[in-house]
């Protein structure tokens, strides 16, 4: 537990009476520092929320208090919000801030409350995915546009069955934690029961870290879902929903298209009443890639034990599962391609490749058996390996007919196909599908093939593992499919139709790697990858490689090209100054000695990257115009106005180092509407800092957002700007006045 550093910390004194709330301070916040991203530094005292009003009674509503103690934590520029052992009723919504952590002591619990929750704010983009992943606000804690925030200790928060599962009323929660676009997000040690939707949902956040955190929402519906999120660590982890235990999604909730990934999640245990467990989808907008799971137990899920799907165009890559056990699952292993493309850019159709499974054992329920479905004759799953993975299937259907069954392109679900005709394994439309060392077992027996696969290509099946059912037409069936082969694996009977056997030389293969995982280029600009290359047996001899993937306009070349395995290349690509911003999902191909893998990596252009330039500044205010300016790098010590000397104490992480603009102060009073216009060179988050004696202005509408950060002064009386923000498109941006004498002048940034 943190401690204060003595005694010294902000005290807020708070007694309910006839009169309303009395208060009064004194002290100050504890003056350790601790260091944060982009080198600020921001104070480590500890705000006791009883010091600021909270009961911890289990009744009343300490709502209040508790967002003075995460503002006066805010405010001194960062801290810690500690609650100590009690009962403390959240009967309105939490709102969180930037450099504050909350700290649940031991024996501490937050309870939801029946209503009294913020509004669901509004979303233009709510059509693309239910009401749950379109609203945030409507949950006991809150936050957006966050930097450095945790929660942290051993106590919980627990929506005491009052959190609604379905759509909620006014006044009512769905959510205990609801974070959108943050930066460095903490969650150690505590537990969290009863959460109605979400235990907790995240949306466009970067660098997330967890802990022995432990959710319990078997009752109710999801445990974790992490959405647009990238550069993830999990460890420790309990996770026990009715719906998704744990879950990575991409939709269209925040309007754009993210790329996913950089994930770890290694010791965890899962389970899922009705759903899933451990969950790729189904919202799958923007491209995934750089997952690693390792040393997971699943007991128990009403669909896949590990699902992966992409439904609406989203490339999934370079995803990795190891060391994990299943009981309990109606599907252990699922895969599918969808056409459902439900997200605002209009995508194609997605990708699956890349994908391994190690030491995999797995005890099926039924009745579903484990697949992989590609979308079509273009739209193939391909480069998956199976090492080790052994599946047990409950069995016990009779013959049927080996055709292909029905599907729903819309559904993810694993009865979106019908009755599979094989036990185990159903494969259509995927290429260079291998299984080593692996087996696939019924406990009753099935009339069914232990294998069916149509549609597809280079499919191995090396030491493979098998039951015989005694009315069974085959054991392995082919349809349609160039290059399986079948060896170690006793005497199967294969039946093929219209398809060929070919196994490579088993000593001749090689691997392939690609380095960065993702680069980021402006329109016009060239990226360059190392490809790596290594023999892991026999003389795989060169390896011919192409990629496919590239965004319009641009161009792929390798040198060399072939390269002797064991050896390297430079992959460069070049993008015309017409190829359209956005994230690709690039695909490395290389053959040699009839083996073929696959690697992958990212492309992103214009938006992601280039500088951001604000250009074209034009102040309606004639009179102070010339003290206005465009400026780079806000950062402490700025001076902040064309005409005065204040120089700022405290910037938020987020617009450390952002371009911004000086305005003047004498401009604090014009009246024109707009005040000033500027252009942006690509889209950017545009904020504005107003002083806190006025807040936000009424030409900020509701998609202006309280970002909970603030800007401070060294004026006589330093003063303290609020940062609200807004996204803009590349182009020009317009923005309205001050609009008062009783204040100091807006500030300007975009990042």
């Amino acid at each position: 537990m943190l401690r204060r550093a003595g005694r010294a910390r902000r005290v807020w004194l708070a007694a309910v009476a006839v009169a309303g709330l009395v208060a009064a301070t004194a002290g100050v916040a504890s003056a350790a520092v601790r260091g944060v991203s982009g080198g600020v530094e921001v104070a480590a005292g500890v705000f006791d929320v009883r010091d600021y009003g909270a009961t911890g009674n289990g009744s009343t509503n300490d709502t209040p208090a508790i967002n003075r103690a995460i503002t006066a934590a805010n405010n001194a520029g960062g801290g810690t919000v500690q609650f100590p052992s009690g009962r403390y009723r959240a009967g309105s919504s939490i709102h969180l801030k930037s450099n504050v952590t909350i700290q649940l002591d031991s024996g501490s619990v937050v309870l939801g409350a029946t209503s009294g929750y913020d509004p669901p704010e509004p979303n233009p983009n709510s059509q693309y995915q239910d009401y749950g992943h379109s609203h945030f606000h409507n949950a006991m804690f809150w936050g957006d546009r966050l930097t450095n925030i945790g929660f942290v200790g051993s106590g919980t928060l627990d929506g005491d069955n009052h959190l609604i599962t379905g759509n909620p009323s006014s006044g009512q929660a769905d959510k205990i934690i609801s974070i959108t676009r943050c930066e460095n997000l903490t969650l150690n040690g505590i537990t969290l029961r009863q959460g109605g939707h979400f235990a907790i949902l995240i949306n466009g956040c970067n660098h997330v870290t967890s802990d022995h955190l432990n959710i319990q929402t078997a009752s109710d519906r999801d445990g974790w879902n992490i959405i647009n999120t990238q550069n993830v660590t999990i460890t420790n982890l309990t996770a026990a929903g009715n719906d998704d235990a744990l879950a990575f999604k991409s939709d269209w909730a925040l309007g754009e298209k993210f790329f996913n990934g950089h994930v770890t999640v290694t010791d965890a245990h899962l389970s899922a009443g009705c759903c899933n467990a451990l969950m790729f989808g189904s919202e799958t907008c923007g491209d995934f890639a750089d997952y690693n799971f390792d040393r997971i137990t699943i007991t128990g899920a009403g669909k896949s034990g590990l699902g992966l799907v992409s439904m609406d165009g989203a490339n999934i890559y370079d995803v990795h599962y190891r060391n994990i056990t299943m009981s309990g699952v109606k599907s252990p292993i699922m895969q599918k391609i969808g056409t459902r493309k439900r997200c605002g850019n209009s995508p194609g159709v997605g990708t699956i490749h890349d994908i391994t499974y190690d030491n995999i054992t797995g005890t099926g329920i039924g009745p579903f058996s484990p697949t992989i479905w590609g979308a079509g004759a273009s739209n193939h799953v391909s480069n998956v390996t199976f090492t080790n993975v052994n599946l047990t299937v409950p069995g016990g259907s009779g013959t049927m007919s080996t055709g292909v069954p029905s599907n729903d392109p819309n559904n993810y679900n694993p009865n979106s196909i019908g009755t599979r005709p094989a036990y185990g394994w159903y494969i259509h439309y995927a290429d260079h599908i291998q299984f080593r060392d692996s087996s696939v077992h019924f406990r009753s027996s099935d009339g069914r093939p232990a294998v069916i696969a149509n549609n597809g290509s280079a499919l191995t099946f090396d030491t493979f593992g098998f039951d015989r059912g005694s009315s069974s037409p085959a054991d392995l069936i082919f349809q349609s499919v160039t290059g399986y082969c079948v060896r170690n694996s006793g005497s199967p009977r294969i039946t093929s139709t219209g398809s060929s056997a070919s196994c490579p030389n088993p000593g001749s293969d090689f691997s392939l790697a690609v380095t960065p995982t993702g680069q980021t280029v402006p329109a016009g600009g060239t990226a360059t990858y190392t490809v790596q290359t290594a023999a892991l047996g026999g003389t795989p001899g060169d390896v011919t490689l192409s990629a496919s993937g590239l965004p319009s306009g641009a161009t792929a070349a390798f040198s060399p090209n072939p390269v002797p395995a064991g050896g390297s290349s430079t992959l460069t690509v070049t993008t015309a100054a017409g190829t359209p911003d956005g994230t690709s999902a690039l695909t490395v191909t290389g053959t040699a000695a009839g083996v073929t893998h696959t690697a992958g990596t990212s492309l992103t252009v214009g938006t992601g990257g280039g500088e951001l330039s604000i250009s074209g500044l034009s102040v309606a205010d004639t009179a102070n115009a010339a003290d206005w300016s465009v400026q780079s790098n806000l950062r402490v010590g700025s001076v902040q106005y064309g005409d005065r000397t204040f120089t700022l104490t405290s910037v938020p992480a987020a617009l450390t180092g952002a371009q911004w603009i000086r305005t003047a102060n004498d401009s604090k009073a014009a009246a024109a509407n707009p005040l000033a216009r500027f252009t942006i060179s690509r889209s950017a988050t545009v904020a504005v800092a107003v002083d806190t004696r006025i807040g936000r202005r009424s030409w900020m509408d509701a998609s202006w957002t309280d970002s909970g950060t603030s800007i401070r002064n060294n004026e006589g009386t330093p003063r303290t700007f609020q940062v609200f923000t807004r996204t803009f498109a590349a182009g020009q941006v317009a923005l309205g006045p001050n609009g008062s004498t009783g204040s100091s002048m807006y500030m300007i940034a975009a990042y």
